[in-house]
Parts: structure tokens; sequence; C-alpha cells
């Protein structure tokens, strides 16, 4: 995350004495990633944010694989997972690999009996239903209907919703998230061209501070184990922190696509990247301008990733029998495209209205039984011209 960011309270130079009114020191923490290289922030605790009481059980919560080799596309009912009350309850995962983890969460209730932290993964959260507040250590964040949120590994939080009716798609990612290179200058500034620019983001603001001691429960998901810690003062005691690391979110609605006189190929849709998958955001925009041009994208071949295309509304020109809530994966090794008749219909459209989230990673997908339940099981032959 390439800006410099605080709130609160911070002493004039770092890692020198910041003195609490009885005289005490606030303890200083270095918050950081890829040991002493990655993006870190410096925060400043009422308590020592080392203390821990009791360490109660773990659960194994790795996802497992009920098609490890497939070569099969399919299309997932997304909304026919079943809401769960609890936050990580609902949080159902679909693909994975040794990259990233793919689901989808139905919560009902938000998460306030606990506190959470994925030591894993870099967490993101795309809002398709729903809205509230996202409640960290390092301040809060307002979401809604098409924010995506970014949350860094080890970032402490919980997340309140405003109904029970919400619908969440989440990537876990064992690579740090990133605003794509190719939009940033060597400042790490985001140029002219980016589709997106700074002002754009939901950075934290409106920092809870408890300076409470007791007993505090807090769930760790680390090496596909989520452990329960109970923790001797409230995670959210810190008075203000200053640097680089930390949670934020940006709205797709913000996205501003790139056209040309052609079809313009994926990644003019990228959003995020990591080194291992990239997450894309198809947006409502103008058609391409050339007086022989063919709005539907060409038939290509995902010869080195997997595709998975997460519909969240419009019309998604190039597909039939697409609904909202609907994921398609488009195995490596496969040639697609448009559906049959999407792309004589695209001809003289001047527009689309799709809204769509889109995440290409480049090791295989392995498939889970969640998904399994959920695949209409046919998908694969709606290209033929009869079936």
């Amino acid at each position: 995350m390439p800006i410099y960011h605080k709130l609160g309270m911070l002493p004039p130079k770092r890692h020198t004495q910041f003195t609490q009114a009885d005289g005490s020191l606030y303890y200083e923490q270095l918050f950081g990633t890829i040991g002493f290289d990655g993006m870190s922030s410096l925060l400043y605790h009422h308590q020592r944010p080392t203390q821990v009481k009791q360490i109660n059980e773990a659960i194994d919560c790795t996802p497992v694989a009920a098609l490890d080799r497939n070569m099969r596309a399919l299309k997932l009912i997304g909304f026919d997972v079943k809401p769960e009350q609890d936050y990580l309850e609902s949080r159902k995962p679909m693909l994975f690999n040794s990259d990233i983890t793919i689901g989808v969460a139905a919560p009902q209730t938000s998460l306030t009996d606990y506190f959470y932290k994925n030591a894993d993964c870099d967490e993101m959260l795309f809002i398709h239903k729903g809205s509230g507040t996202l409640r960290t250590l390092l301040g809060n964040i307002q979401f809604e209907y098409g924010d995506y949120l970014i949350i860094p590994r080890g970032m402490i939080y919980q997340i309140s919703f405003d109904t029970s009716e919400n619908r969440i798609l989440y990537a876990e990612s064992s690579h740090p998230i990133y605003t794509p290179k190719r939009y940033r200058n060597w400042f790490g500034q985001l140029l002219e061209h980016s589709p997106f620019c700074e002002r754009d983001y939901k950075l934290p603001t409106d920092l809870e501070t408890h300076d409470e001691t007791g007993e505090f429960v807090m769930k760790i998901k680390k090496q596909g184990y989520l452990h329960e810690l109970v923790y001797a003062s409230h995670p959210f005691d810190v008075v203000g922190w200053d640097g680089y690391n930390y949670p934020y979110g940006f709205s797709i609605h913000n996205f501003e696509p790139i056209t040309g006189r052609v079809h313009q190929p994926p990644p003019v849709h990228q959003t995020f990247e990591t080194s291992a998958f990239v997450i894309c955001s198809f947006c409502p925009r103008l058609y391409d301008y050339h007086p022989l041009s063919i709005p539907a994208p060409y038939n290509h071949s995902n010869i080195d990733s997997d595709e998975l295309l997460y519909y969240v509304d419009g019309d998604f020109m190039s597909r039939n029998d697409i609904d909202e809530g609907y994921m398609t994966l488009h195995p490596g090794g496969i040639p697609h495209g448009p559906h049959p008749g999407a792309t004589e219909r695209s001809i003289g459209q001047t527009k689309t209205d799709e809204l769509a989230v889109m995440i290409d990673t480049f090791k295989p997908l392995m498939v889970t039984q969640n998904a399994l339940d959920i695949d209409d099981k046919k998908y694969y032959r709606s290209w033929l011209d009869h079936d």
C-alpha cells in the first residue's frame, strides 16, 4: 500500500520515549511484512501487545480437494450457499491452490464475540450485498455494496454488519496484495493512465482505543489451523500509528475502464496484483468504436492460468444464462470465449452495464466439495450449438 498514513497520537521521533499522562510508557510495535523489507507501520499501545493468558484448542481448517486435477469448466451458483450466523463459519472455500483460497460467505451476524487475524495470508473481501464497518486496531472503514476490502496479514479485526443479508466474495493470498506496478511511478504514486488514483481509496479513520485488561478471545489462522488464544488486554488499544501497512477499501464503482477502437484484453481491467494471481474488475463501459468492431471478446486459450469470474450485477454480454452471485471457472488448457450467439448479439451495441470480479491464477485451482455442491454440472457443454 504505497501511501503514508497516520492516525492518533505519535511521538516526534520513532523509537524514542513516548509517555502517558501518568509517566508510564506507551509500548511501540513495528507491524511489518517481508522481514524488515516490506510495508510496515509503527504502532503505540497502552498495554504490551504480547500478553497471552491462555491457549485453547486449534481447529484444522485446511481446504480439502474433492477434485484436484480439474479440466472441466464449472458454473457455481454462489447464492445457493446457505447463510451462517458466525462470520468465520460462513466462509466456504470453493477453489484453492498453494497461493490462494477463493470462497464465498453469507454471514448473518456481526463478528463481536472474538477478534480475528489471518497470520498466513492477506485477505480480499468483496462486498456483494450488505454494508457495515470493518473495525481494526488501526482504525475503522465503512463499507458498502461494491467495496473491495484489503486486509494485510496479521491485521486484527472485527466486522460489523448493518443487516443480516450479506454476501461476500473472499480471497486469502499467501502473497502480498498490491496495486499493479505498471500503474505506479518509481516513487509509488499512481500514474495518470491508472484507472483509479489514491483519492479513490477508503483509508482507516475513527481510531478505536480501548485501555482495558481482562480476557479477550483471539482467533488466529496459521498454517491452515484456526488457533484460539486469550489475550490479557484489549487488542484495540492503539493510541496512534503511522506507516504504509494498514487495511484499506476501494469501490469497484470507482474503477474507470480503459476502452479502445477494438476490443481490449483483460489486463486493462486489472485492479490488484500478486506474484501468483491478478484480480480484475469488469465495470460498465462504452464499447469499442472501430466501425467494424466486435465488442464481444475473442476466443482465447487459458494455457498459463485458471480463470474465475464472479458475476456481480448487470448483463454480462459474452455469457448466456448468468445471474448475480454465479461463479464460472475456466481451467487452463481449454480455450473459451463467447457463448453461441453472443458475438453476433454484441455487434452494433454501444455499451455494457456488466459488473464482475475476475481472479486469474498462475497455478491450477483445486475444487472443494463446497463448489461441487453448487455446480450446475452442465456448464462445460454450453458452447455447443445444440445440446
